[in-house]
């Protein structure tokens, strides 16, 4: 365990009731998305070592999101109201708060829906911090030790918060986290962390708690930093000072086209009673049949085109966006390019020249798979 000492948390343009992140900012060292992509496929570098400068999403792409964000805000909000029912069943009604520890930075905007909808409907004091975690190395102890040691948090209170799974990878890598967290927790005779993981959408099978199983276009996972506190994804590199969370770039150049704090308030207007009605088994059950699905369909993809590298496709709505937003994608495949679901993947496919091909028999409703650089392409 470590000391405390000089860790602040900041809110970026979040309300500081809404969301807490413990990250470090840095003064960002941008790189081209096509040299990121380079040095991360020639292993010079792990991606979280490296970061883009973020482009500000042009009108048409924000139509696109506001246009998401009301035909989606009643469902959301209901599902939020559902999953934040069943974390409250469970944990149950006490003085002490709900610490909601949210995965920067998808989970971000769920979290705080989260965060009010227990305190709003189910008046229930609770807590909500965003902590980074990174594939290949681990969630950030510096993060999980202040919240227990520093903030005081109850560890059995805790929930770690996503908005959606796809493969399963950061899932695996918060329950192998967390199984080393613990082991240390334990030898110092302290209480362990539950590992219980709570998402909107479980399209992988392997969260703890869902609201939905279905791939839809949640609003929040077409955006970046500009419906997430102006607060860009983790980084961990030489730039983060020993000792400190895990590095962040706050993005205040787009701040104009902010909308984190108008897409909590668009959703939390539609908030109703909280909802526990869901049966554990059937979730279970459900959960066994997307895992399944899932498995089924990489292997067929993988196939299909050729992918020798799992980490190089990426199902589902909100990881093909973020493929389309942040890396150098080779192919976008959709279920119905009619439906309003994939029309921002769709418009980014045609502003960055990437084939489309309909794919009916996948399970999700879209999938974007990373170009494989050539070797002429490597050093």
């Amino acid at each position: 365990m470590t000391s405390m000492i000089g860790l602040t948390p900041i809110h970026g343009s979040y309300c500081p009731d809404d969301c807490q992140f413990l990250l470090t900012p840095i003064r960002p060292q941008f790189l081209s998305i096509e040299e990121k992509e380079r040095r991360i496929q020639t292993g010079q570098a792990h991606y979280s070592e490296m970061i883009h400068r973020e482009a500000a999403p042009s009108a048409r792409y924000l139509s696109l999101f506001d246009a998401l964000s009301d035909r989606y805000a009643q469902r959301l909000a209901q599902e939020v109201c559902s999953l934040a029912g069943r974390l409250l069943a469970d944990i149950g009604h006490g003085q002490a708060p709900i610490g909601l520890v949210s995965l920067a930075r998808a989970g971000t905007p769920v979290g705080a829906l989260l965060r009010r909808a227990l305190v709003g409907q189910g008046q229930q004091p609770c807590e909500h911090y965003s902590i980074s975690i990174v594939r290949d190395r681990g969630i950030d102890t510096q993060a999980l030790d202040y919240l227990l040691d520093t903030v005081g948090l109850a560890p059995e209170r805790l929930v770690f918060i996503d908005a959606w799974t796809a493969k399963g990878v950061i899932t695996r890598e918060l329950r192998a986290s967390l199984a080393r967290y613990n082991d240390e927790r334990k030898a110092a005779g302290k209480s362990p962390v539950p590992v219980r993981l709570a998402v909107i959408s479980d399209i992988g099978g392997t969260a703890d708690y869902s609201a939905t199983f279905d791939d839809y276009a949640i609003p929040s996972g077409v955006l970046n930093a500009t419906v997430s506190g102006l607060v860009s994804r983790s980084v961990v590199n030489e730039q983060v000072p020993a000792g400190a969370f895990h590095g962040c770039v706050i993005h205040d150049d787009l701040a104009e086209h902010d909308r984190s704090n108008a897409f909590l308030d668009q959703i939390s207007t539609h908030f109703t009673d909280l909802d526990s009605s869901l049966s554990r088994a059937t979730a279970t059950a459900e959960r066994a049949r997307q895992r399944q699905s899932m498995l089924t369909m990489l292997d067929t993809l993988a196939r299909d085109y050729q992918v020798s590298d799992i980490n190089h496709i990426k199902p589902g709505i909100a990881e093909a966006t973020r493929v389309m937003l942040r890396r150098v994608p080779a192919l976008l495949l959709v279920r119905d390019k009619r439906h309003p679901d994939v029309e921002h993947l769709l418009l980014l496919a045609g502003e960055k020249a990437v084939a489309v091909v309909e794919r009916p028999d996948m399970p999700f409703h879209a999938c974007s798979i990373i170009k494989t650089l050539t070797a002429e392409a490597r050093p």
